[in-house]
């Protein structure tokens, strides 16, 4: 089901999410299917989208749902940033998908998570795939890229 995604100045979106348990995986199978459904409408409605965070659709746990090559669910996340290098660029999001904001995100980082079968996974995210992290795990932390803006000229409206 295609649920309702949080815009800019909802409160829930500011809030830290809480870990997931393994005794609320079951219950939470439909969330990732709701979460997958999220993608792929905004891929509609506005040609962007490969992953989402619970909290922009009111679920306050830490898990994030990706669609790139495959459909992965990413549960209870932890990122190691791998050296110093850093890139800018012009972030967009659902909860504001006529916004785009420049940010400052590391270009390296390893992700260590568990997947949907409570099995853990570690994956090193380069460039654009470890922008994309960053910015889904601090939703997990209710930080908005409106948060994290160079300075106060880093906004554009698309067309």
């Amino acid at each position: 089901m295609e649920r309702e995604i949080l815009l800019l100045g909802d409160p829930k979106l500011y809030e830290i999410s809480e870990p997931v348990r393994r005794e609320e995986l079951e219950e939470l199978r439909p969330v990732f299917e709701d979460m997958f459904d999220c993608i792929r409408g905004i891929r509609r409605d506005y040609g962007f989208g490969r992953a989402i965070a619970a909290p922009q659709i009111g679920v306050q746990k830490r898990l994030i749902c990706m669609l790139t090559d495959r459909p992965y669910v990413i549960i209870n996340p932890q990122l190691t940033f791998v050296g110093d290098e850093m890139m800018e660029l012009m972030d967009d999001c659902m909860s504001f998908p006529k916004l785009l904001v420049r940010v400052r995100r590391y270009r390296h980082c390893i992700l260590r998570y568990l997947d949907e079968n409570w099995e853990e996974q570690e994956k090193r995210m380069d460039d654009d795939m470890s922008e994309l992290i960053q910015h889904e795990y601090d939703h997990l932390d209710g930080i908005l890229a409106t948060m994290r803006a160079i300075d106060n000229k880093s906004f554009v409206m698309k067309k």
